[in-house]
């Protein structure tokens, strides 16, 4: 008898699965008599207790009979016709799996294994001393936590050390209730676009803008207006006539060029909405990374008419596998953003929230961004002088203080000496990343945009030499 095992779990399983297979493909037809199992046993090398505890399970699910005396026989079952080449008539899936899928295949930034230098951005620093820190919370969480709490909105103390966390640095003011602990700010976008999108309903986006929230966005079936930026961020005199259903900005540091939305424009913004009676969401991705002064109070603190849903993240300042976000939700929204969440996944793993809470309350957090942003500033200053010595007057630089990249621009380039540059980069082991993605529309110029989260201070140094000579190269064709 032909049979082939798997190679998944034990053997016994694995044996059944095969037997159930030929089964059902009718291989083996209803009424056949199958081998002893001592004989069975000897044709697969395989031990008889294992063939007899296959015959056993087979037995019990009704695939087999046993008959004393006579031996065990295929149950009379109705056979599936064998699967050769057949064409079958899958059903579409939904129109939103169609649409992630079309957005999946975008050129998304990936880390490289290989490169001696990537510039890769969207990563956070890695702080060694925040292993032993994080373990020792985790240890004291999974001690003293109720592991079988489930908290919808989050853990009610990190709903508040987050409460006290937003007054002391981003100046928004918000009771527990207000807050909702999520997977990450993409899951933040993901709810939104649930509660507030239907297909067709017009969202503004900053020209350019974070790929992420693009994606999703176009997955749930928006329909997307790109409204252009400049050194003030976006630039309110140009939202549409037509109202929006949602404007999703980063006013606080525009991904990816790191402009700070002027206070007028914030003023202008929020008028809008209440006008047009549209929701803002804001993404305060990295607002804890500023490096000139203290951090700019956040849109949502002007928020006077409850129109702005505020996300800020754990996981860019901590470390991107923690996963953990916050929403500040206006009042009118809670329980739908409630329902959103738990039927996405109930909520969110207790013993990491509750981890982050005391890491919070102690003290921790703050030791944690005071060091980051002095090593992150370290960094920059790095890649700056970098760049001014070894590329010169061949780029600009976007330099803003803050944040966890910077926006070059190549000056007298074209798309396709630009693909040419990063290719020739990547060969030579340094990760470049253009700017074209985060348009709508291709850019009039070409740009890249570097971070600087991912390499030490002497590592920037020498990427930057290097950069450097892949100029020169480009020069010279």
């Amino acid at each position: 008898m032909f049979l082939e095992l798997d190679g998944r779990g034990p053997l016994y399983d694995q044996l059944t699965r095969a037997l159930k297979a030929s089964i059902l493909d009718g291989r083996i037809p209803a009424g056949t008599q199958l081998p002893p199992t001592r004989e069975l046993a000897q044709e697969l090398e395989i031990s008889r207790t294992t063939v007899l505890a296959a015959y056993e399970q087979l037995r019990a699910e009704g695939f087999i009979d046993g008959r004393v005396g006579s031996g065990s026989f295929v149950s009379h079952l109705q056979a599936r016709p064998l699967q050769h080449h057949v064409q079958t008539n899958i059903p579409p899936p939904s129109r939103y799996a169609q649409r992630a899928r079309a957005v999946r295949n975008w050129d998304i930034p990936r880390l490289h294994r290989g490169l001696r230098y990537d510039l890769l951005y969207g990563y956070p620093q890695i702080n060694p001393a925040l292993n032993n820190a994080w373990g020792r919370e985790l240890a004291r969480a999974a001690a003293y936590t109720r592991l079988n709490a489930v908290e919808v909105a989050g853990l009610s103390t990190l709903r508040q050390q987050t409460c006290d966390y937003l007054a002391r640095r981003r100046g928004v003011q918000a009771e527990p209730e207000d807050v909702v602990i999520v997977s990450g700010t993409q899951q933040a976008i993901d709810l939104t676009a649930r509660v507030l999108i239907n297909e067709g309903d017009h969202v503004v986006l900053e020209e350019p803008h974070y790929f992420l929230a693009h994606q999703a966005l176009v997955a749930h079936g928006a329909e997307l207006v790109a409204v252009r930026t400049d050194q003030h961020g976006l630039v309110c005199d140009e939202l549409p006539t037509q109202p929006p259903r949602l404007i999703y900005v980063t006013p606080s540091h525009h991904f990816p060029s790191g402009a700070v939305l002027s206070m007028q424009r914030r003023l202008d913004l929020l008028n809008y909405a209440e006008r047009h009676q549209c929701w803002i969401l804001e993404d305060d991705y990295d607002g804890e990374f500023r490096y000139d002064a203290h951090p700019l109070a956040a849109l949502r603190s002007l928020d006077e008419r409850d129109r702005v849903i505020y996300v800020g993240t754990f996981s860019k300042v901590l470390f991107g596998g923690l996963r953990l976000a916050y929403m500040v939700l206006p009042s009118a929204l809670r329980l739908d953003f409630l329902s959103a969440k738990y039927l996405s996944d109930m909520a969110c793993p207790v013993i990491e929230q509750a981890a982050l809470a005391h890491f919070m309350e102690d003290g921790g957090f703050e030791r944690h961004l005071r060091l980051g942003r002095k090593e992150l500033k370290a960094r920059r200053e790095a890649l700056v002088a970098g760049l001014n010595e070894y590329a010169g007057d061949r780029v600009t630089i976007t330099d803003t203080p803050a944040g966890m990249h910077l926006v070059v621009w190549l000056r007298g380039y074209d798309t396709a000496r630009s693909e040419a540059l990063i290719a020739y980069a990547h060969e030579h082991g340094l990760g470049l990343y253009p700017i074209n993605p985060l348009y709508l529309h291709e850019p009039q110029r070409q740009g890249l945009l570097l971070g600087y989260c991912g390499l030490s201070v002497n590592e920037l140094r020498e990427a930057m030499q290097l950069f450097g000579q892949c100029l020169d190269h480009m020069d010279r064709m």
